[in-house]
């Protein structure tokens, strides 16, 4: 009976130790999502009025976000607008949007609708290619994987 009794107190000792060991370490920040794509954009904050609008959050002091700039440019046309939303001539438009770090681009239809995007560095082909499977879908060869919008 004696061994029972010690038995049971060993067993309270270690489980009150594990929980007071638990509760001093300390606690992992929750991932937050960094560098998110919007889903949806709305058109009337972007000029001009084309069929798609590739929107590039960016910041004056960032270099990757000068070369995602350069890359869009190329795309220009009476289609498509290339709009580069630079932090601090923007602000509003970050914090609207919801942008905690740059570069994000964002492909958007007329509707506003994001139909690719990328954050972070993204290259020429691979953004070429995305606005082109945007804009007409399906055509670009099934091996071909140009980083949809998954909203």
């Amino acid at each position: 009976m004696t061994q029972v009794v010690i038995a049971a107190v060993v067993v309270a000792v270690a489980v009150v130790l594990g929980r007071v060991l638990q509760a001093r370490r300390p606690v992992a920040a929750p991932t937050q999502p960094v560098g998110a794509v919007p889903s949806q954009l709305d058109r009337a904050d972007f000029e001009p009025a084309t069929p798609w609008a590739v929107v590039v959050f960016s910041s004056a002091s960032c270099h990757t976000c000068a070369d995602v700039v350069r890359k869009a440019r190329v795309l220009e046309s009476a289609e498509v607008a290339v709009i580069d939303v630079e932090y601090s001539a923007a602000k509003e438009l970050h914090r609207k949007y919801s942008i905690d770090a740059v570069p994000v681009l964002a492909v958007a239809d007329r509707n506003g609708v994001v139909r690719a995007g990328f954050a972070g560095p993204v290259s020429a082909t691979d953004l070429w290619a995305a606005v082109a499977e945007a804009r007409s879908p399906g055509a670009l060869p099934s091996d071909r994987h140009c980083a949809p919008h998954d909203g």
